[in-house]
């Protein structure tokens, strides 16, 4: 009925229908501003998301160390601790493999210097070319195995070291020229105090031909140091 009047009122009169529009529309501006604070109130007081709880399987190290809880940081240290044991095992892993690589192919004691270094010498001696056969280059290898695919043949060897402190070194393995094979020995020796190897003796022993000694200590004749009395004591020239 009060609408009615006002309308009524309004169309008598256009002035007052001038003053109403001006008054509805500041009352839609003043609703519109109060909308806006009541929405971003509400917004502001949302709750924050919550994160997914860290475990040693999912932890990323993304979440500060303050905002993890005491189980989270045990987490965080079991996985931090396995992480550093990998490390770790790793590095050992690895200087085990260098070490060993070393100790078997550069060291001047490994199975493989004194290989290569004794059959340098048997190549270059006449005597075992004209024994073996100088057609083409003189192969040496290992023990033959049943399984005629390994290209890696065992060589035979022995290494110890003697009450006086000397280490000795044995070895025996095959050489093959154009005509004929034949086995070569050799045993090397160094002391305490020596910084290189010394040969023993080194052999190659051809079927139906006497043995050829490339080095052998025992038929080299040693040099006698000369000594005299005096004072009954024995003195080196």
């Amino acid at each position: 009925m009060g609408a009615k009047l006002v309308l009524a009122a309004g169309r008598r009169c256009p002035q007052l229908q001038v003053g109403l529009c001006v008054s509805d529309v500041r009352r839609l501006l003043v609703l519109t501003r109060s909308r806006g604070y009541a929405t971003q109130d509400t917004v502001g007081n949302l709750p924050k998301a919550s994160r997914k709880q860290i475990t040693v399987a999912n932890d990323d190290g993304r979440v500060h160390w303050k905002e993890l809880s005491v189980k989270e940081k045990v987490s965080r240290t079991t996985q931090q601790t396995f992480n550093f044991g990998l490390i770790l095992t790793g590095l050992v892993m690895t200087g085990g493999c260098a070490y060993f690589l070393y100790k078997e192919v550069f060291a001047g004691d490994s199975k493989t210097v004194q290989f290569n270094r004794a059959v340098d010498r048997i190549r270059s001696d006449p005597r075992v070319k004209e024994a073996l056969g100088s057609d083409h280059k003189i192969r040496a290898f290992g023990e033959p195995t049943w399984n005629r695919w390994a290209r890696a043949r065992p060589i035979a060897s022995n290494a110890y070291k003697d009450s006086e402190g000397t280490e000795h070194f044995m070895m025996h393995f095959n050489v093959e020229g154009s005509s004929r094979r034949g086995v070569v020995n050799l045993h090397s020796f160094k002391g305490p105090r020596q910084s290189d190897w010394q040969y023993k003796y080194l052999a190659v022993d051809v079927t139906g031909q006497p043995r050829i000694y490339l080095e052998n200590s025992d038929a080299t004749p040693r040099k006698q140091n000369s000594r005299f009395n005096f004072l009954g004591m024995q003195w080196r020239k």
